[in-house]
């Protein structure tokens, strides 16, 4: 098989279900930059990390697959590959855990630290607009809700973890000074 098929080549892909779209549909950004979060979450598995937060990267990178064949499936009524609220769960079981670990925060603070922070915190940002498209798609079409609702727990996730990715490595929260 090869990689290019040229189907795409008139501006429009295709969604499950055989359907085809414009590339420029809402559905095809905040599938995209569900896509995009995961390869930047890629970057930040090439760094060495400690076993509890690279395993739980790896997982969010699976689910990340999930959430894209959920946006990219417009037929509500299949229930394969959607995200489930035991995923969500699973998610703020994790940031409970990690942020156990951290002082609570004071003060605003930036994205920086070690290079594997600030490359979570990257990742971060991609998957607040991953959130903010796929509010705009469910604004237009009907998606499942909890998509929004795994990508706003997923960005808090990954505040915490930088942060504690840095604590772990010896270095403070960077601080905003205003």
């Amino acid at each position: 098989m090869k990689i290019y098929t040229k189907t795409g080549d008139d501006g429009n892909t295709g969604l499950q279900g055989n359907l085809r779209i414009s590339k420029s549909h809402p559905r095809i950004f905040a599938y995209g930059a569900v896509d995009e979060a995961n390869a930047s979450l890629g970057v930040v598995l090439a760094n060495p990390l400690d076993n509890d937060i690279s395993s739980v990267l790896i997982k969010i990178q699976n689910d990340l697959f999930v959430v894209g064949s959920d946006l990219s499936n417009p037929n509500l009524n299949d229930v394969k590959n959607r995200v489930t609220l035991g995923m969500i769960q699973e998610l703020e079981q994790h940031i409970d855990k990690f942020e156990s670990e951290l002082e609570p925060l004071t003060n605003f603070i930036l994205p920086g630290g070690v290079l594997s922070a600030s490359q979570l915190h990257f990742t971060r940002t991609v998957v607040r607009r991953a959130e903010t498209l796929t509010v705009q798609l469910a604004e237009k079409d009907e998606i499942n809700s909890n998509c929004i609702i795994y990508l706003n727990r997923l960005s808090d996730l990954f505040f915490v973890i930088g942060r504690l990715i840095n604590k772990r490595n010896g270095r403070d929260d960077v601080l905003w000074k205003t």
